[in-house]
C-alpha cells in the first residue's frame, strides 16, 4: 500500500517544523495510541516490556515551552533505531505493535525512514520519507509511506485499512500543526530566533 500527501501549516519556517519532527517526544505525542518512542542500541534485541515499564510518566517539556537547544540535542539521529508500542483500533481489533524504526536519512530539509512492527497475530513493514518546503504562506510537508501489512489486519483489506492510516495521519498533523501554532502565538519571532541556525 502506498500513502502520501502534502500539508501546509501556515505561520511557520522550514528550520521550525524540522525542529518539532525531529523530537522524539513531540513526536509520540502526535502519533494516536502511541504509549512510547525511545531510541534503542540494538534494533534486533528491544525488550518491549522493560521499555514500557521504564517509560516516565511524563514526558520532557516540547515546544513551545522547551528550548529549542534541548530539541535539537534529543532529536532523531540518522542511523539511530527507534523502539515504539503502539495500539491502533483498526475495524474490531485494537492491536499494540512493537515497532522499530531506523532513520535511513536526516538531513535538513529530508527525512527517510523504515520500520516494521508485530501483533499477535499482524505485522507491517514501511518505508516512510517527507520534505519540507517552504512557501509565502509558511512550509509544505510533503510526506509518502509505504507500508506492506500481513496477518489478521491484511485479511481486512484495504478498504478498512486505508481509512485508518487516512485517520492517523491527520491526527498526528494537526497536533504537530497546534502545536507550532502555539508556540509562534506565543512569541513567534523569539521562537524564530531561536532555531535560526540549529540546523
Amino acid at each position: 500500500m502506498e500513502f502520501d500527501g502534502t500539508v501546509s501549516i501556515e505561520g511557520v519556517t522550514a528550520d521550525e517544523v524540522w525542529l518539532a519532527l525531529s523530537d522524539p517526544f513531540m513526536i509520540k505525542q502526535a502519533l494516536p495510541g502511541c504509549q512510547f518512542l525511545v531510541a534503542v542500541d540494538d534494533p534486533d534485541d528491544v525488550d518491549f516490556d522493560a521499555l514500557a515499564e521504564s517509560a516516565p510518566e511524563e514526558d520532557p517539556e516540547t515546544l513551545p515551552e522547551a528550548e529549542p537547544e534541548e530539541i535539537a540535542e534529543r532529536a532523531f539521529v540518522e542511523g539511530g533505531a527507534y523502539a515504539a508500542l503502539m495500539e491502533i483500533s483498526v475495524g474490531s481489533v485494537s492491536p499494540s505493535f512493537e515497532t522499530v524504526v531506523t532513520i535511513e536519512e536526516r538531513e535538513f530539509p529530508k527525512m527517510h525512514a523504515t520500520g516494521e512492527g508485530s501483533a499477535a497475530n499482524s505485522s507491517f513493514e514501511m518505508a516512510s520519507w517527507m520534505e519540507l518546503v517552504e512557501t509565502d504562506d509558511g512550509v509544505d510537508v510533503e510526506w509518502g509511506a509505504e507500508a506492506d501489512v500481513f496477518g489478521r489486519i491484511a485479511q481486512m483489506g484495504q478498504r478498512v485499512i486505508n481509512p485508518v492510516a487516512n485517520r492517523v495521519v491527520g491526527r498526528f498533523f494537526d497536533s504537530i500543526e497546534s502545536q507550532l501554532s502555539d508556540a509562534s502565538t506565543d512569541d513567534s519571532s523569539s521562537l524564530r530566533d531561536r532555531v535560526s541556525g540549529l540546523f
